[in-house]
């Protein structure tokens, strides 16, 4: 069957064991791979205070540690013929885990995987390798590697401070180094239950091998969990920014504000197609992405968001298994250049109030019928991408069952939803959801007083060009550089990068 038809034809989706959303299938007769998306749920948000972390250290545990049966260079010899793997992924309010494998080396190929998440043997050894790996990501790789995506985790850090999405899913330097397998173990205790996971499994697999599946996780106990309620984080009251201080040639810039929207609502589909004109991933007709790069050649990229998006310098499409009960909406400008002698923020601010200014004339003015329908029709098309493999096909029907996405599910609902969409349905979307007054903004950039000072002076930052550009450009080049960025000095707050996530 084409990929097309999948799509629209929608997902097998059926429940066993007393629970609509214990087992998720997603038939593919003809397909010669099994894919598997076991969902535990559990999170970051899970995290004990303290602890923060937990969740993330107990996923790792399991996906690269032994089990009772295999010791964990038994299970990679064994893995290694078959060419295959398994992994995971922590997010706010998921724990996933994934694996493929073709049809010849099922039998084996699933032995491994539900040892790992059944039978885990908690070796000592396994835990302080894979605490290791994780320490020497939060004190090195998180803090000097990415600095985009570091910006990213530090907006959400602060839009949801107080909250239980507050902290970064790896946790904070000192409350992972405070873990213990007797944390990991009882965290897994505790939400490793057999009425807190839903096994997912799609592809070409043989008959009764899904309610097998089942019937293997309901060998856990069955507990009692209480989850925590959804956050409410309060806009911000005018500008709030983070400027956090790196010996840096180029700075990252992360700015947006919370939005009370998720997949279901009947605004979804409007904003979707809203913000896709404005700022689509890793997509070069985009608005942002023309004003600031294509026209003016300043950095690598520039994107919005209205869902979660971890990770984005590795995927085109969506990332899958990040569903939330709250997001943000989220402006990511990629690195901008701190290359001009003597003029060291320009750049940046004049980037920011570019987006800015977009974003206002966005809320303010609307899209026009026409950018509308083009727009819808780009979707049409791009969107069918975004369930490409078995493993993401799979991926969204687990996500569907967070969301209880009514219908056929969020993949097959994006073509109708979209052809219904008019222009008036877009703008009174983008008039409910979007604002620019009142901003979170993070910058990740070398001299950070400096970069205070600027902002708090309100001067104009205009950039300059090696070749000439129009009397046009230049005339919108010095509204872009006045353009107001209303910040007081107690709403800016400095952090060295030695401090970043070190404790809560």
């Amino acid at each position: 069957m084409k990929l097309l038809a999948l799509v629209l034809a929608g997902l097998v989706m059926t429940a066993a064991c007393g629970g609509p959303a214990d087992t998720i299938t997603l038939e593919e007769p003809d397909s010669p791979f099994v894919a598997f998306n076991v969902w535990v749920k559990a999170g970051s948000q899970d995290d004990p205070q303290g602890k923060e972390g937990l969740a993330a250290l107990t996923a790792s545990l399991l996906s690269d540690g032994s089990t009772t049966i295999d010791s964990y260079q038994e299970i990679l010899e064994k893995l290694y013929p078959m060419a295959a793997g398994y992994g995971y992924n922590v997010d706010k309010e998921m724990t996933v885990f994934r694996g493929r494998i073709h049809i010849d080396n099922l039998e084996p190929y699933y032995e491994l995987f539900r040892n790992a998440l059944l039978s885990p043997a908690f070796k000592q050894e396994d835990f302080d390798r894979v605490k290791s790996q994780t320490m020497n990501y939060l004190e090195r790789s998180r803090r000097f590697n990415r600095d985009e995506e570091l910006s990213k985790e530090l907006l959400f850090s602060v839009a949801y401070a107080r909250t239980p999405y507050e902290h970064p899913e790896e946790g904070y330097v000192e409350s992972v180094r405070s873990i213990t397998l007797e944390d990991v173990r009882g965290f897994y205790d505790t939400y490793y239950m057999s009425n807190n996971i839903v096994a997912g499994v799609g592809g070409g697999y043989p008959s009764g091998f899904a309610q097998q599946v089942r019937t293997d996780f309901d060998s856990l106990p069955v507990g009692t969990i209480t989850q925590p309620p959804p956050p409410d984080p309060p806009m911000p009251d005018g500008f709030h920014v983070l400027i956090v201080e790196k010996q840096t040639d180029a700075t990252a810039i992360s700015l947006g504000f919370p939005i009370s929207l998720v997949r279901g609502d009947p605004d979804f589909f409007a904003l979707l197609a809203a913000n896709s004109w404005f700022g689509e991933h890793r997509n070069s007709f985009s608005h942002l992405y023309q004003v600031i790069r294509e026209s003016r050649g300043m950095n690598y990229g520039d994107y919005s968001y209205i869902e979660a998006y971890p990770r984005g310098f590795t995927t085109q499409v969506p990332p899958t298994n990040v569903a939330r009960r709250h997001h943000l909406f989220e402006i990511w400008i990629r690195p901008i250049s701190l290359t001009e002698p003597g003029n060291l923020h320009d750049r940046t601010l004049f980037a920011t109030r570019a987006a800015l200014r977009e974003l206002k004339l966005l809320v303010d003015n609307g899209m026009p019928a026409d950018t509308v329908e083009a727009t819808k029709q780009f979707l049409r098309n791009y969107t069918v991408n975004w369930g490409s493999t078995i493993t993401r096909r799979l991926a969204y029907a687990i996500d569907d069952a967070f969301y209880d996405h009514p219908g056929d599910g969020y993949l097959s609902a994006i073509r109708p939803g979209l052809a219904r969409l008019t222009a008036d349905d877009v703008n009174a979307a983008i008039t409910r959801h979007l604002q620019y007054d009142n901003m979170y903004i993070v910058f990740v950039t070398a001299d950070a007083e400096g970069m205070k000072q600027k902002l708090l002076s309100g001067e104009p930052t205009p950039i300059t060009y090696a070749g000439e550009k129009s009397a046009e450009h230049m005339a919108e080049d010095e509204l872009i550089a006045s353009f107001p960025i209303p910040v007081t000095e107690e709403n800016i707050t400095i952090i060295g990068i030695n401090d970043v996530f070190e404790r809560r």
